[in-house]
Parts: C-alpha cells; structure tokens; sequence
C-alpha cells in the first residue's frame, strides 16, 4: 500500500504536467474531498497507508482535474460571501469579482439598505443569496432565463434557507415576466460581457466546461449590458440603483448608454486588480 503523502505526491506531479495551476492545494483538496478530511488533517495524517478502496476514491477525481475539468464542479461545491454553495455546469462558477461586489453593494448601502432587490440572469444564486443575506430586510427577486440554472440556483436557495427564504426564482429573459407595476431599490446583474475573441482566449477549464452562453454577448459583449441599461429605468424606484458586473474595456460605452436612459450618477468602478468592472447608475428622484 502507498501512504497519503506518496499519493498526494505522485498526484501533484501528475497534474502539474496536465498543466494544472497550483497542482499542490488541488490535489489537497480532491484527496481530501475524497477521503472526508480537512487540508490540515491530511497533513497529520501523512503515514497513513490507503487500501484501494480509497485509491479508487481519489483516481477518478484526480483524472478530471488533469482533463481540466474545473475544481468546483468536481467537488460541486464553492464558497461564496460566506455560503456554500452547489454548483455543476448547468452554471457558472462566481467569481472573486462577484464576490468583491457584495462587499462594495453592503458597505456603499449600508445608510439606506435597499427592500426590492432584483437579480438579474442569477445563474447559481450566489448573488441573490448573498445580497439577501447583507441586507436581512430586504426581499429579492432572482430571474433567470435558464430552467437548468434555475434548478441549482433553487437548491442553493434550500441549502442556505435563511436568506434563501426571501428569495423568488423566476424563468424570465431579463425584464419580461416581471409583474406589471413592480419596481425596485436596487438591480444588480453580472451578465454575459465577454467577446468572441476573449472566449478564444479562455483557459480550458472555462471554454470547455463552462456554459458560453452564461460567459459571452455579441456586440463585442456589450448586448445584454445595453438591453439591461435601457430598460432598468422603468423597474427602478426614485433613487433607486442599478449595478452591473462588465467587461475592463466596455465602461465609455456603457456610461454613455446610462446617460442616454435617463439614468445620474454613471460611475465606473475598479475591481482588486484596478481594473475598471463595475458601473453604477441612478434613477433621479427622492
């Protein structure tokens, strides 16, 4: 038999010449995945001899990250703004930017929370979910024109109940199945911004699992951002805000299209890297 560090040694090798990126903490956390054990508990336990009941365990999950089969969908999970959340390729896996976002919507709302929230194309729910959670009075509406998206995005909804409870899924192509008469305070949307040739330019994990249609726009990945800018306004309250995850090279466009809907307050806003990925905008009103 071959002890746990032999294994997570021979694994990270195998997968650093599939050119997996940090082949190390990926092999920690398959084989801890596969085995029920913290990363921390696998570094007590390195003697430890594996019976093949356990290699047939770790192999099959080992060879999907060498074909680049993303992390979180082998494991179906991710953590997002301190939820769990599940997630396979009927779904996008949230970003770090989306997550940055949360934090930006909490700590610029905090004074005057918002009690609409409206999530446009949710994919898994993250953001829905998180925003319910930072914003405990708040309910949200999570729209999303996939069925299959819909159904993680209920079950992400059901395994965090508390903020989960006051979120409403929804199949809807952006605006179109909202309730007449309905507006809100705030509405968010990370929507499909990348181009075709950034697509081209993908790593494998993304352009070979990851839904496209979730990732990618025509109009060099400004059409659904456009459509979104241009029809917010008749959903958003007086002073209400609507937020957008984008593409780094869109911004000039988009302010410009926030102006030309009525909309005040067009700012562009950097993310970690000081790129620009986010614009803000307001309707005018109380």
């Amino acid at each position: 038999m071959q002890s746990l560090l032999e294994i997570l040694q021979k694994s990270t090798e195998f997968l650093a010449g599939r050119g997996v990126e940090s082949a190390r903490l990926n092999t920690e956390l398959l084989v801890g995945h596969a085995l029920g054990l913290k990363r921390m508990e696998l570094y007590m336990q390195f003697e430890r001899l594996l019976p093949e009941a356990e290699l047939e365990k770790i192999r099959p999950l080992i060879r999907r990250r060498a074909r680049h089969e993303p992390l979180q969908y082998i494991m179906g999970e991710t953590e997002f703004d301190d939820l769990k959340l599940t997630v396979d390729p009927r779904v996008l896996i949230p970003r770090p930017e989306t997550e940055l976002l949360v934090e930006r919507l909490a700590e610029r709302l905090a004074a005057a929370p918002p009690a609409r929230i409206l999530d446009l194309g949710t994919g898994s729910g993250a953001l829905a979910l998180a925003l319910a959670g930072r914003f405990p009075a708040a309910t949200v509406l999570a729209l999303d024109q996939s069925e299959d998206a819909l159904a993680v995005a209920r079950l992400n909804g059901e395994r965090n109940a508390a903020p989960g409870a006051r979120v409403t899924w929804l199949a809807s192509d952006w605006f179109a199945a909202i309730g007449a008469g309905e507006t809100f305070d705030l509405i968010v949307s990370n929507p499909p911004y990348l181009t075709d040739a950034e697509w081209d330019e993908t790593r494998p994990e993304v352009k070979v699992f990851e839904p496209r249609r979730a990732l990618t726009a025509p109009d060099e990945g400004c059409a659904d951002l456009l459509r979104i800018i241009a029809e917010a306004p008749r959903w958003l309250n007086p002073g209400g805000w609507l937020v957008l995850e984008t593409g780094i090279d869109q911004h000039p466009r988009l302010l410009a299209a926030i102006a030309a809907a009525g909309l005040t307050d067009g700012e562009s806003m950097t993310d970690l890297t000081g790129r620009p990925r986010f614009v803000w905008a307001r309707r005018p009103g109380a």
